[in-house]
């Protein structure tokens, strides 16, 4: 009887044992949160600031990949508003009134960590705490095409402008890898095109707050840099109007 009474005893302790293991484990290893940054700006247009918090859950301490991220509002009245965005890395908050509806929005930006330093971008306007996903510029369609020559072009729909770069700096690495043969491509290539890079908020002169969006053109690897092309954004007509563009050349990398 009292062997019986230990074996269950025994069976008892080391069952409690592991279910608090195991739910010391859960909490161990839950995605701790953190305040990326706090703000207090008047984001809902009654005139009364309001505290914006810019959140990430992290995968586990130390680790700068943040699995989801939030923007939490609380206004003075005691309404709350959350916005769930998706993971990344390093999330900023910028606060402009970017739709020119007299009220600042929230503009957000989230490294993907993909190669060419990618970002995906938000824009929010909670104007009388009604929560609206704005649209932020698409990036400019561009076509491109190695040339003979050592020469490639590119072409941006929306002005029709055309470029063309003088790549015979490059020569020997295309030829090394098979892109040309005597100066002659040996296949049409069309270069990579990434979407923006970078989009941030920017005075522009004569009309006010915008969208200033850069893309990389690159050759045949995200590496091999050809141009910048950055373009110049402003919201108006619920839409978003391309003022201008610009087209930057780079220079192989150490020369």
């Amino acid at each position: 009887m009292k062997g019986e009474i230990l074996l269950t005893f025994t069976a008892f302790f080391f069952m409690s044992l592991t279910a608090l293991t195991g739910a010391y484990a859960d909490e161990s290893n839950r995605s701790p949160s953190a305040i990326i940054s706090e703000k207090r700006v008047d984001v809902t247009g009654d005139r009364k600031k309001d505290t914006v918090y810019l959140k990430a859950n992290h995968l586990k301490e130390g680790v700068p990949f943040s699995k989801s991220i939030s923007i939490e509002v609380k206004s003075q009245n005691g309404q709350t508003n959350k916005i769930e965005l998706e993971g990344g890395y390093e999330p900023e908050a910028d606060y402009q009134d970017l739709n020119r509806d007299g009220v600042k929005d929230i503009f957000v930006s989230i490294l993907t960590g993909e190669s060419g330093g990618l970002s995906n971008f938000h824009l929010y306007t909670l104007k009388n705490s009604n929560v609206v996903d704005l649209p932020v510029p698409e990036p400019l369609s561009i076509s491109s095409q190695f040339l003979d020559g050592y020469r490639a072009s590119i072409s941006i729909e929306e002005t029709g402008q055309s470029y063309t770069f003088n790549l015979s700096e490059r020569k020997m690495d295309y030829d090394h890898l098979g892109l040309y043969q005597d100066g002659n491509l040996n296949e049409p290539t069309e270069l990579i095109i990434q979407p923006y890079a970078a989009l941030k908020p920017i005075k522009i002169k004569g009309k006010g707050l915008g969208l200033t969006g850069s893309q990389r053109v690159s050759g045949v690897f995200n590496a091999d840099g050809i141009a910048l092309v950055e373009s110049t954004w402003i919201y108006e007509n619920s839409k978003w109007t391309l003022v201008n563009t610009k087209v930057k050349s780079l220079k192989l990398h150490g020369k």
